[in-house]
C-alpha cells in the first residue's frame, strides 16, 4: 500500500497538504482542475520536489527520507525526455545504468518489455524518427526496466490523438497487470480511464484529496 500522510509542500506561495492511501496493484486516476497540485504531488513522491513535513510509506516502510534513486517509484512525464542523438536502446538502458551497460538479467528484461510494447524493431533508431506514440512507448519501456513497484504517470498521453491515447491507456493497464504495478495516473480526461481505473483521487485547492472508488470496475472483477 502507498500511504501519503500529511505531505506538506510550499510552492508558488501556495501551501498544499496531501493525505490518502492507495492499495497495492491498483490503478488510480488523479484528477482535478489545473493548478491544484496534481503534478506537484507526483514530484514530491518521487523526491524531485522537497516537502516541509509529512511522511510517505510503501508497504509499511517509510521512504520520504530516501534519495530519488532509492525510492520504490518511477515516473513518466508528458515530455519523454529522450536524448535525441542516442538510439532507442541506449535511451531505455539509461533508465537503469548511467553507462547504458546492462547485466544479462537486465538485457533479458529489456527484451521482454520491448517485445510487449512492440518496439523491438526500433531499438537502433533515433528518437527523431519515431512517432509520438512510439516515443511514449520508448519512455514507458525505460520506466518499466527500472522494475519499481510504483509507476507515476503525469499526463503522458495527453498530446496524442484520442484513438492513440486510448490505445496507450489500454496498453498501460495491461502492463500494470502483467508486472503487478501500482499506478497513479494524472489525467484531464477521467471518462477515458473509466474502464481501467480502480479508483480516483480528486485533488482540490490546498491539496485536499477525495478518494472515490471505481465501483464499475470493482463490480466487474
Amino acid at each position: 500500500m502507498l500511504a501519503v500522510e500529511g505531505l506538506t509542500i510550499k510552492r508558488n506561495q501556495q501551501v498544499m497538504c496531501y493525505s490518502a492511501q492507495l492499495k497495492s496493484g491498483q490503478l488510480c486516476a488523479l484528477t482535478g482542475a489545473s493548478g491544484v497540485g496534481k503534478s506537484t504531488l507526483l514530484e514530491a513522491i518521487t523526491g524531485l520536489l522537497p516537502v516541509t513535513s509529512g511522511q510517505l510509506f510503501w508497504q509499511g516502510e517509510r521512504f520520504d527520507q530516501c534519495v530519488p534513486g532509492q525510492r520504490p517509484v518511477t515516473m513518466l512525464f508528458q515530455q519523454q525526455n529522450l536524448i535525441e542523438h542516442l538510439d532507442v536502446l541506449t535511451n531505455i538502458a539509461l533508465g537503469v545504468s548511467p553507462s547504458a551497460k546492462l547485466t544479462v538479467q537486465q538485457q533479458q528484461t529489456l527484451q521482454q518489455i520491448t517485445e510487449r510494447l512492440a518496439i523491438t524493431e526500433l531499438l537502433a533508431c533515433s528518437p527523431l524518427s519515431l512517432s509520438g506514440g512510439q516515443r511514449q512507448r520508448v519512455a514507458l519501456a525505460r520506466c518499466l526496466l527500472r522494475q519499481k513497484p510504483l509507476l507515476l504517470l503525469d499526463e503522458p498521453f495527453s498530446a496524442l490523438d484520442p484513438n492513440l491515447r486510448h490505445e496507450c491507456l489500454q496498453l498501460t493497464h495491461e502492463l500494470q497487470q502483467q508486472f503487478g504495478l501500482t499506478v497513479l495516473l494524472v489525467t484531464h480526461f477521467p471518462e477515458e480511464v473509466a474502464s481501467i481505473a480502480d479508483c480516483y483521487w480528486h485533488i482540490s485547492e490546498g491539496g485536499h484529496i477525495d478518494v472515490m472508488s471505481q465501483t464499475v470496475n470493482q463490480a466487474a472483477k
